[in-house]
């Protein structure tokens, strides 16, 4: 069988020189490469690349929440389902033998869009409601609600939350279940936990003077508060008083006096201060937005 003619050299003789002329061309661009990566040499580490980005945040060439969510996503890169879930005792679940009236109720309540659904006890998770499909309940109370619920997602404590939010993104099941070592349920992960590692720490990007007491003064007038501030720390920086014997933080105290798990967007006013919820993560307020009650409309935008 003949040689396919591409394969022939060029009359002339210029093909051997042409070849020649490249793999010359391709060196020198291989030693100019060299030369570069030994002026200037790139990160060898995840600490150093992290360095890297505040560096080009500081000479203008990345955005600072630009650089925090790089940095987000390369911190996400180590942590697991157990960094970042909410703990079994903080999971709001659904009774399959409780009636319809007190599961719409706890729906409510809640404002989640999944809850894990138990038998028999909080650890025996038999599957996952979609807080719609219990409309269908109501208009047929005939069927049963077994038959509306969806297979639960089971994940150890130690899967990475990169493969989480891939399995996440390439199925419609946004919540998983949790469980440790000996295959008992650990807490509940959603996507909205694993994009907060990512997102949330925009959250934190204040003034590192005021990172001990936690608590920040935004342009309008109003302050941020750690959920896990110090309640002495935030009684003092607004002159009010807590009645807080049984507390620790200003998140401890606010979820009791919500009496259910924080949700983002709830507000409850305390002490003569209105504390909104910004931002939670693993069932706990990461940060309050609080203003004073009589500081006006205008603090509220």
């Amino acid at each position: 069988m003949s040689e396919p003619q591409s394969s022939r050299p060029p009359r002339g003789g210029h093909g051997p020189q042409h070849r020649h002329g490249e793999a010359a061309h391709g060196d020198k661009r291989s030693l100019f490469e060299r030369l570069v990566e030994f002026i200037s040499p790139g990160p060898d580490s995840k600490d150093e690349l992290i360095e890297t980005l505040a560096e080009a945040e500081q000479r203008d060439l990345i955005e600072p929440q630009s650089r925090a969510m790089l940095e987000g996503v390369l911190r996400m890169a180590d942590m697991v389902a157990g960094d970042v879930m909410v703990a079994a005792p903080r999971m709001d679940v659904l009774d399959i033998d409780a009636p319809y009236e007190e599961l719409l109720a706890t729906v409510i309540e809640t404002g989640h869009s999944r809850f894990p659904v138990t038998e028999d006890g909080r650890d025996n998770i038999i599957g996952i409601l979609m807080a719609k499909d219990l409309l269908k309940l109501q208009r047929a109370p005939e069927l049963n609600l077994r038959t509306l619920l969806r297979p639960a997602v089971f994940v150890p404590e130690s899967k990475g939350l990169n493969e989480l939010l891939r399995d996440f993104r390439s199925n419609r099941n946004h919540l998983a279940i949790v469980i440790d070592e000996f295959g008992t349920t650990a807490g509940l992960i959603t996507i909205e936990d694993v994009l907060e590692e990512i997102v949330g720490e925009i959250e934190d990007e204040f003034d590192d003077a005021d990172a001990e007491s936690g608590i920040y003064t935004l342009a309008d007038g109003s302050h941020r508060v750690a959920g896990d501030a110090d309640i002495a720390v935030v009684a003092s920086t607004f002159g009010v008083e807590f009645s807080s014997e049984d507390f620790d933080t200003i998140g401890g105290l606010i979820a009791h006096q919500l009496g259910h798990v924080p949700r983002r967007g709830e507000t409850v006013e305390c002490g003569g201060l209105a504390f909104t919820v910004m931002l939670t993560r693993g069932g706990a307020v990461r940060w309050f937005r609080v203003r004073r009650l009589d500081a006006g409309s205008s603090s509220t935008s």
